[in-house]
C-alpha cells in the first residue's frame, strides 16, 4: 500500500494547487505497492473536469502523464487501449485537436504492442493525412516510425522500408530529439538485418546504443543485443568480447548479454549442442525477442547445414540414423533436413528411404565445352553482322 506521508503530501497540494496534485495521486495508484490500473483509468476520467479549466498546454502535459503511468503497470494493454480512446472521444468532443492526435500516435503504439495490426494501419492512414496538412513534421516522423515497424511487424519489408525513409525525409527538415532519432536508428538497423546486411545494420545499432545510453534509456540494452547479433551473423563472434568491454556497453552486462554471449561462443565452436543448451537455458531472453528469434533460427538453420555436410563429407553411402547420432538430434529431423539440402543442391545425393539410408554423389566437374561454343557462336554473330554494314555502305 502507499505510504501516508505520500497520501497527506497529495491531499496538502491539492489545496493550493489541484493540477500539481493529480501526478501525485496518480503515482499512487501506478505504485508498484499499488498498481491498481482500475482506480488509474477512473483518475483519469474523473479529473476531465478539473482539467477542462486549466490551459491547453498543461492539459496535454497531464493528461499524457497519466495515460504514460500505465506502462509500468503490467497486463494492462486492453485497459491502457479503452482508456486512450475514451480519452480521444473527450478530445474531439473538447476540439483539443494536438492532443487528440498525440493520444492516437499513442493509440497505435498500443495497437501495435498488442498486435492489432490491421487497427494500426487503419489509424495511421487517418492520422497521416491530418498531419500532412497541419504540416506537423515532429508527429509526422513518430507516426511514419510506427507505420514502418507495423508493416515490418506483418513482414511487409518493401513497405515498411519506404515508411522508414518517409520518416527520415521528413525527419531532416526538422531538429529531431536525440530519442526520436535513435528510435529511427533502431528501425533502420533492424531492416537492414532482415535483408542481411549486417555490416550496416551494425553501425545503425552502434549509433542506437550511443543515442540511448546517452539519456539513460533502457532500450540500450535491446542496441547492444543487436549489435551482438550482427558480429554473430558475420562469423565474427571474435569481436564480441572487444565490444562487451567498450566503455558504453559495460554499465549493460546482464542476464540478457551473457544470452548473447553464450549464443556467439557456440556459433564459434560450431556446436549444435551448445547451440541448443544456450537456446534452452536463456529461454525467456531470446525467445521473447521476435527480432532475435527470427536470426538465432536462420543461424540454427546454418549451423545444422555445416554440420551435417561435415559429418557425410567421408561417406558415399550412410544410414540416416548414424548420421543423427553424431549431430546428437532425431532421425525425422536429420531426414527433413537433408532432402530440403538435397532440393536446395546444398549436395548431390538421394535418400533411400526403403533403406534409410542416404546416397552422395561425387561431383562431376563441370564441361565448359558447350558454353565456350555457345560464345564463339555469339562473338561469330557480331563479326558476320559488323561486315554486312560496311558491306551495305559500300553498295
Amino acid at each position: 500500500m502507499p505510504s501516508v506521508s505520500t497520501i497527506a503530501q497529495a491531499e496538502e497540494v491539492q489545496k493550493t494547487s489541484p493540477e500539481q496534485a493529480i501526478p501525485l495521486y496518480q503515482s499512487i495508484l501506478a505504485g508498484p505497492k499499488g498498481s491498481r490500473p482500475n482506480e488509474l483509468a477512473a483518475l483519469i476520467h474523473d479529473s476531465r473536469t478539473l482539467i477542462t479549466s486549466i490551459p491547453k498546454a498543461k492539459t496535454a502535459k497531464i493528461i499524457r502523464t497519466l495515460i504514460d503511468y500505465f506502462s509500468e503497470i503490467p497486463n494492462t494493454l486492453p485497459l491502457q487501449i479503452d482508456v486512450c480512446k475514451q480519452t480521444i472521444q473527450w478530445t474531439v468532443q473538447e476540439k483539443r485537436i494536438f492532443l487528440k492526435q498525440a493520444l492516437e500516435t499513442r493509440l497505435i503504439a498500443l495497437y501495435l504492442d498488442n498486435k492489432m495490426y490491421s487497427d494500426a494501419l487503419a489509424l495511421v492512414a487517418t492520422l497521416l493525412k491530418e498531419l500532412k496538412k497541419l504540416d506537423d513534421k515532429m508527429m509526422l516522423v513518430e507516426v511514419q516510425l510506427l507505420e514502418s515497424r507495423v508493416c515490418h511487424a506483418l513482414r511487409n519489408l518493401p513497405k515498411a522500408k519506404a515508411a522508414l525513409t518517409s520518416a527520415r525525409t521528413s525527419a531532416n527538415s526538422i531538429y529531431c530529439p536525440p530519442l526520436l532519432q535513435a528510435a529511427l536508428d533502431m528501425q533502420s538497423g533492424i531492416l537492414h538485418a532482415e535483408e542481411k546486411d549486417y555490416k550496416t545494420g551494425f553501425s545503425y545499432f552502434y549509433e542506437t546504443l550511443e543515442g540511448y545510453s546517452s539519456l539513460e534509456d533502457p532500450r540500450a540494452i535491446s542496441a547492444l543485443k543487436y549489435m551482438l547479433l550482427c558480429k554473430v551473423m558475420l562469423n565474427l563472434s571474435e569481436d564480441i568480447q572487444s565490444i562487451l568491454n567498450s566503455k558504453v556497453a559495460l554499465k549493460y552486462r546482464g542476464v540478457e548479454v551473457e544470452a548473447m554471449k553464450t549464443i556467439a561462443t557456440a556459433h564459434q565452436n560450431r556446436s549444435l549442442q551448445e547451440f541448443e543448451q544456450a537456446l534452452a537455458t536463456y529461454r525467456d531472453e531470446l525467445n521473447n525477442d521476435p527480432i532475435i528469434r527470427s536470426h538465432l533460427a536462420s543461424l540454427y538453420d546454418k549451423l545444422l547445414e555445416q554440420n551435417l555436410v561435415r559429418v557425410i563429407e567421408p561417406f558415399s553411402r550412410v544410414e540416416i540414423s548414424h548420421i543423427a547420432d553424431l549431430v546428437k538430434l532425431p532421425a525425422q529431423q536429420v531426414e527433413v533436413k537433408l532432402s530440403q539440402m538435397i532440393l536446395d543442391k546444398t549436395f548431390l545425393g538421394v535418400l533411400d528411404q526403403g533403406a534409410g539410408c542416404l546416397v552422395v554423389f561425387e561431383e562431376t566437374p563441370v564441361d565448359k565445352t558447350y558454353d565456350s561454343a555457345l560464345d564463339t557462336m555469339k562473338n561469330m554473330a557480331n563479326v558476320v553482322e559488323s561486315l554486312y554494314e560496311k558491306a551495305s555502305r559500300l553498295t
